[in-house]
């Protein structure tokens, strides 16, 4: 890893990765936080970033641009800021991750990147769609989320109806492979989905990073880690998987 593709933030034990824009911002900075109070150090992916994510324990795909409609074989149909070399980037870190069954968490962005990874699609725009539900930014949580009690997030979160905020336009729309979906808002609209199979890779539509003062929001980052941790004890021991 260098020194001119990747920023540390040192912590013994366990690495995360971060990925995100060309420069990290608030979320990424958040999120940083969160997995620091989980007990583990993260290093920050910009795109273009060549790194091997067999060094990583873990890797969150954090929020941004929107995923360019071409990954899941459509045109543009609203007008958006497209980030081409962090698509790239982002696909390569989950191809790795893959590979390795590295533990993914997937936020907003990195969320609608797995499930496209996986061969399913976006819905572009959901502003017009929304019938029980208002479309405009939500930092609080003051969406409601309903969750599948017996699943990886319904058993990280409190209850199976819980309040979570909302930023993004866009939506998973035709599942991919191998996953399922394990949340929904009011107007049924994915807002979260984990693999079917034993990869730990858990996608979330909302933004756990703004509600770290949120116990259970804060315990998502804290699974992670657990998967991460296990993931590596798995590895030290040699039954784990080898790089790529």
């Amino acid at each position: 890893m260098s020194h001119n593709t990747v920023t540390r933030s040192d912590h013994p034990g366990l690495t995360i990765g971060i990925s995100g824009p060309g420069r990290a911002g608030t979320p990424q900075r958040l999120i940083s936080l969160g997995l620091k109070l989980a007990g583990a150090g993260s290093v920050y992916i910009r795109p273009g970033s060549r790194i091997n994510v067999g060094l990583l324990d873990g890797l969150v795909l954090s929020g941004g641009s929107h995923i360019h409609p071409g990954r899941y074989g459509q045109e543009p149909e609203v007008t958006a800021r497209y980030d081409f070399p962090r698509d790239e980037t982002d696909w390569q870190l989950l191809r790795q991750a893959e590979q390795l069954h590295l533990p993914v968490l997937g936020i907003c962005r990195g969320a609608q990147l797995i499930n496209v990874y996986r061969g399913g699609s976006l819905c572009q725009d959901v502003t017009p769609l929304r019938v029980h539900t208002r479309h405009h930014p939500l930092l609080f949580p003051l969406q409601t989320v309903r969750l599948v009690h017996d699943s990886v997030l319904g058993h990280i979160m409190p209850a199976t109806s819980i309040g979570a905020n909302r930023i993004h336009s866009q939506a998973i729309k035709l599942l991919g492979r191998n996953l399922r979906v394990v949340a929904v808002d009011n107007d049924l609209f994915v807002q979260g989905i984990e693999t079917t199979d034993e990869h730990w890779i858990l996608g979330i539509q909302w933004h756990p990073e703004y509600l770290l003062y949120h116990s259970g929001h804060r315990r998502i980052f804290t699974s992670l880690v657990e998967a991460a941790r296990q993931w590596k004890l798995a590895r030290l021991e040699g039954g784990g998987a080898t790089d790529p």
